[in-house]
């Protein structure tokens, strides 16, 4: 990635989980633009640049809940991943969920990490503060093409 701004999308219903990964992102040395939506279909929406979502960017890194209402994490996973337009933005899942089941069901669609969310507030932000030093700040990742 040659921009030094990264658009971030967050794909969260849960407010409290939304406002400590602000948090991280915050306090974090990194330029970036943290982008939410609370469910399923806001994000393919956010992703397909559709509806109120059609000025949206293409968001370089995709952190993705599992248990969200509308369409859950696998269902926006799995068409994401099946998208040649889309499957190279690397998709966190960031889940509550310590399932071996859905682990494995996650990386099966296609899932760039899965991460267990810590129940410690202070934990999370770390959580969130080492994925984006790893993410945005060593790994090259591509750029959207255009659409």
């Amino acid at each position: 990635m040659s921009k030094n701004e990264a658009d971030i999308l967050l794909v969260e219903d849960n407010p409290g989980d939304v406002r400590l990964t602000r948090e991280a992102f915050k306090d974090g040395k990194i330029a970036n633009t943290l982008h939410v939506t609370e469910d399923g279909v806001d994000a393919l929406d956010f992703c397909y640049q559709r509806g109120e979502f059609a000025d949206a960017p293409c968001p370089d890194l995709i952190l993705l809940d599992l248990n969200l209402p509308r369409k859950d994490g696998e269902e926006v996973l799995e068409e994401l991943k099946a998208d040649s337009n889309l499957r190279h933005i690397p998709v966190i899942v960031l889940t509550s969920s310590d399932s071996h089941d859905d682990l494995v069901k996650s990386y099966d669609l296609h899932a760039n990490a899965y991460l267990t969310k810590p129940v410690d507030p202070v934990e999370f932000i770390d959580t969130i503060q080492t994925l984006e030093q790893f993410w945005l700040s060593l790994v090259q990742l591509p750029e959207c093409d255009s659409r």
